[in-house]
């Protein structure tokens, strides 16, 4: 007996184990998380240089038609002046648009290993398990992978002070022996005999170093629980936040969509006008760009509609290949933890076999699709 230390310590290690594991959920949803942003980003800037190849396209019919009109003396050269500086920020706008979408084109690389396809499926915003803002934000305290690693060490905290105070209480060791002897040739003699030795050791004065450890152990499992309620607080908030934000970007997305149509009419009434001479090349131009403009706010209330959704998915702890039901395999930390909490040797080769992964890091197999197929 070592006054409850090896028990407390045992206490300890598995907090610890559950600390990792919450730890490795939340890179894993970061991952997730990353790898849905770059996938957004790469979709919306495809859809952004849609629309400025097209309003390049616009402008370019717009300018032959200025000609043509200035041509026929219907017009000034100041309207054809007009419409080549519109064309000039249209060509401007197409290379701002080519560029972003190549960078956003990398980060894919960066983050998947492979560029993304020439044309890839609009992505939707994901169907979340909670109904309400105030539901994300209580789940989110209670269920972010966060929160649960910093509980856990918490709890490591609190089992080192334990730990600390063994040292304090008294040490009992015990060691038994038996011996069988027998005397040299000839002599017909033997000894048996058998001893217990118990040492009882009672700690008195050790110059101050256990109740310092004591000290220090306390400190520090307050920081790990305030640590805790940053976390809460955190989560909470990351949650109730991205809430918000999914909210107003749908009612964005909405209001957007009835500026597209009444900008579409307008743009479609004033070239009417400008054919009668009511309204001039610029009055056009004007309301291009204004339907130009609705379009592009569009495409970026959507992609903040979609990263909101995630941002609430991830707040919550629900941001995992479990919870996204993807086809893949996944790591098996309780087979892992199983296969090594009692093992005494061993490199842990065995341990990874048995959790999914083999010696270099690849999983162990691809699962099939419904198909049958693999699934890359």
């Amino acid at each position: 007996y070592n006054g409850g230390k090896t028990t407390s310590q045992t206490r300890q290690a598995k907090n610890d184990v559950y600390a990792a594991r919450a730890q490795l959920l939340s890179q894993e949803q970061t991952v997730f998380y990353n790898v849905v942003q770059a996938y957004v980003s790469v979709v919306t800037d495809q859809k952004l240089l849609d629309l400025q190849d097209n309003n390049q396209q616009v402008m370019k019919r717009q300018l032959h038609d200025t000609q043509t009109q200035f041509n026929l003396g219907e017009i000034t050269m100041t309207s054809v002046a007009q419409a080549q500086a519109s064309l000039a920020q249209a060509e401007q706008q197409v290379k701002v648009a080519q560029g972003n979408l190549e960078i956003a084109r990398e980060n894919f690389r960066q983050l998947v290993g492979d560029y993304p396809a020439a044309r890839l499926t609009p992505p939707q915003p994901l169907v979340l398990p909670v109904a309400s803002k105030a539901q994300a934000g209580s789940v989110a305290t209670a269920n972010n992978p966060d929160v649960i690693a910093a509980e856990f060490t918490d709890a490591s905290a609190k089992d080192a002070v334990d730990v600390a105070f063994s040292a304090l209480m008294p040490q009992l060791s015990l060691q038994a022996s038996a011996y069988d002897e027998s005397g040299s040739s000839g002599q017909n003699i033997f000894t048996r005999g058998a001893s217990v030795t118990g040492q009882l050791t009672v700690p008195l004065y050790q110059g101050g170093q256990e109740y310092s450890a004591i000290r220090s152990a306390r400190a520090k499992q307050q920081e790990a629980f305030a640590a805790v309620l940053a976390a809460q607080r955190k989560a909470c908030a990351d949650a109730t936040q991205a809430w918000e934000g999914m909210t107003s970007s749908r009612s964005a997305v909405l209001a957007t969509n009835a500026e597209i149509k009444a900008n579409a009419i307008a743009l479609d009434g004033t070239e009417r006008e400008e054919l009668v001479g009511t309204r001039t090349t610029l009055d056009v131009l004007n309301a291009q760009q204004a339907l130009l403009t609705a379009q592009i706010q569009q495409v970026q209330n959507i992609s903040q509609m979609v990263n909101y959704s995630y941002d609430v998915a991830s707040a919550i702890g629900r941001l995992t290949a479990r919870d996204l039901n993807l086809p893949v395999h996944e790591y098996d930390d309780e087979k892992y933890y199983d296969a090594v909490k009692f093992a005494g040797f061993g490199t842990g080769g065995g341990a990874d076999q048995d959790a999914g992964i083999t010696p270099d890091g690849a999983m162990v197999a691809t699962p099939a699709s419904a198909s049958g197929q693999a699934v890359p």
